[in-house]
C-alpha cells in the first residue's frame, strides 16, 4: 500500500495502553476531549522506528516553512520516548510494560473518531475487545507545532487502528470478592437485637433523676451511625497515569 504523505506512518506491531479510542476523555485540568492511545513499540521493530523518525524528519521541514518562521529550532520537542528511561512529566522511571520500548502517544479530536477493525479488516462493535494491553497496528500523522513559546512535533491519530490480537490487559485487575468482603459470612445479631438506638432495654424500668443529679445521657442512634463511619474507611483504588504526559487516566477498557 502506497503512503505519499511523508508525515504518515502505519506501525508494526505494537502492544496499545491507556486506550481511549471509543470515546473521548478530557484531561484532568479541563482541556478539550479528545481520543487517545499510547504505543509501545517494540525496540526490535526497527522498521517502524526509522520510518517514524523519517515522518518526525517531514514534519520538521513543514514546521520550518509553516510554524517556526523558516528555522528549525537547535532543540525541537518530539513524541517518542525510551521505555527504558524516564518519563519527562515527573521524572521517574517508565512502567515495567514499557521496557524494551519506544513509547509513543497520538490523539486526535472529538470530530475525528479512529476507525477500529480486526485481523479480517472488519469494524469492531463489541467495546469488551478495545482495552489496554490488546496489540494492534495504528496509522499516525505527525505535525509541527508552535504554542505556548514551546515548539516541537505531534502525533495524531490518522483515522485507523487494527486490532491484531488479544493481550494481557493493562491497569488496576478487579479486586476479588474475598478482598471486598472477606471470607464466610459472619453471624449476625437480630434486627430488634442489632441497636438500642439509645432505648432503654425491654423489661427496665426508667429510673427518674434525684433533685441536684445529672444523668449522662446515653448516646442515640445519629451519634451510634457517627461512630461507624468513622471506623469504616473506604477501599483504595489505583489510579492510572498516562505515561508521557502524568494526568490521571480512566481504566482498562477505552470507554
Amino acid at each position: 500500500m502506497s503512503n505519499n504523505n511523508p508525515t504518515r506512518v502505519v506501525t508494526g506491531e505494537a502492544r496499545l495502553s491507556y486506550v481511549n479510542l471509543l470515546s473521548p476523555r478530557a484531561r484532568h485540568d479541563g482541556g478539550e476531549e479528545r481520543y487517545s492511545v499510547t504505543l509501545l513499540i517494540p525496540k526490535t521493530d526497527i522498521n517502524t522506528k526509522q520510518r517514524l523518525d523519517a515522518a518526525i524528519e517531514a514534519a520538521k521541514l513543514q514546521g520550518k516553512e509553516k510554524k517556526w518562521n523558516g528555522v528549525v529550532p537547535p532543540m525541537v520537542a518530539i513524541p517518542i520516548y525510551d521505555g527504558d528511561g524516564v518519563k519527562p512529566s515527573d521524572g521517574l522511571p517508565f512502567g515495567a510494560e514499557c521496557k524494551g520500548h519506544w513509547v509513543l502517544s497520538a490523539s486526535s479530536k472529538v470530530d475525528q473518531p479512529p476507525k477500529i477493525v480486526d485481523i479480517n479488516l472488519n469494524p469492531i462493535v463489541d467495546p469488551t475487545e478495545v482495552y489496554s494491553g490488546m496489540y494492534g497496528r495504528v496509522a499516525v500523522n505527525f505535525a509541527p507545532y508552535a504554542a505556548q513559546g514551546k515548539k516541537g512535533i505531534g502525533c495524531y491519530l490518522s483515522t485507523n487502528v487494527q486490532k491484531t490480537r488479544d493481550g494481557e490487559p493493562l491497569g488496576a485487575a478487579a479486586p476479588a470478592a474475598t478482598d471486598d468482603f472477606g471470607g464466610a459470612p459472619q453471624p449476625s445479631p437480630s434486627y430488634g437485637q442489632q441497636q438500642n438506638y439509645g432505648q432503654p432495654q425491654q423489661g427496665a424500668q426508667f429510673q427518674q433523676p434525684q433533685p441536684g443529679q445529672y444523668q449522662t445521657p446515653q448516646p442515640g442512634y445519629a451519634a451510634q451511625q457517627q461512630q461507624q463511619g468513622q471506623m469504616q474507611q473506604p477501599g483504595q483504588v489505583q489510579q492510572q497515569f498516562d505515561p508521557i504526559t502524568g494526568h490521571p487516566i480512566g481504566g482498562v477498557y477505552g470507554q
